[in-house]
């Protein structure tokens, strides 16, 4: 069997760019709960889906906040699909799933957290993480472990990790400290590119590795004395943007593998979930129902 682990964060936010605004008897925008539920339920028809975890940055601060100033916060983001986050997890929950709401931790940790524990699973032929962030790399494993973009049908394995970053997934949180994400509020070093970085990694792996002083570098780098300074001048912010981008695998989780197995939509809860959003349309959508 095949587990999903699904990125619930970044499913909301797909469906909040891509659907029109929509509002609720009551007033609330419900547009992205109208998308989510509508691309869930296309994902839950698929043959080889049977198994499903779905995770959701409940609030947008994390432990990493108290760890860096500028770690990413929820300013800026509209109001009108921070409004949809609790609706959101409802909706998951009506559909069937497992759902993990996140606080302390985020959505990428406890996702690694399920990935590194029933990866080696004897059931579990394959790890499908359905996300496109750059955090979850870090966590694929040759074929055994992969990550999927579901919107363009994208698949990365082992191979497409290295393919797309020029380094191998064990070095992702080198990479992304060395050349900064944005979406995180992680700003690199200055000087690092992603063709410099990769290009150092592929050899050293790690930033622990690599030497301060250029001359010592088993690579030919452009400019390899200024890369090589502005890394030596700033070991412990590296250092600390490496354990900002590395994920957690210590998170919490109560459920087996055998409760991750999906059941069908609760038929009660979905109604009555629709027929509170003004969703009607969407009541009988659901090709499975759970036993009652």
């Amino acid at each position: 069997m095949k587990l999903h682990l699904v990125d619930g964060t970044y499913e909301l936010f797909r469906a909040y760019y891509g659907v029109p605004s929509i509002k609720s008897p009551d007033g609330r925008e419900v547009g992205a709960i109208r998308g989510l539920i509508q691309t869930l339920l296309m994902l839950l028809r698929q043959d080889d889906v049977t198994h499903v975890g779905c995770a959701f940055d409940s609030v947008v601060e994390s432990f990493r906040n108290q760890m860096f100033e500028g770690y990413k916060t929820g300013a800026g983001m509209p109001a009108d699909i921070l409004s949809q986050f609790e609706l959101a997890e409802r909706a998951a929950v009506a559909l069937g799933l497992v759902v993990w709401p996140m606080t302390e931790f985020e959505a990428d940790d406890v996702i690694a957290t399920a990935a590194a524990r029933w990866q080696n699973d004897p059931p579990v032929e394959q790890v499908v993480i359905c996300s496109v962030d750059k955090d979850l790399c870090q966590m694929v494993r040759d074929a055994k472990v992969v990550e999927l973009d579901r919107r363009r049908g994208l698949l990365l394995d082992e191979d497409g990790v290295r393919e797309k970053f020029g380094v191998s997934p064990q070095s992702i949180p080198d990479y992304l400290a060395l050349v900064g994400d944005d979406a995180d509020g992680i700003p690199g070093i200055p000087k690092w590119g992603s063709k410099t970085s990769a290009h150092v990694l592929a050899h050293y792996r790690h930033i622990e590795n690599i030497p301060d002083d250029s001359a010592e570098w088993s690579v030919p780098v452009r400019g390899a004395k200024g890369v090589a300074d502005s890394l030596a001048q700033r070991r412990a912010e590296a250092a600390l943007y490496k354990k900002l981008a590395t994920l957690r695998l210590d998170v919490p989780i109560s459920e087996t593998l055998a409760d991750l197995e999906w059941p069908g939509v609760r038929r009660a809860d979905y109604g009555a979930l629709c027929g509170e959003l003004g969703l009607a349309s969407l009541k009988t959508l659901p090709h499975r129902w759970a036993e009652e």
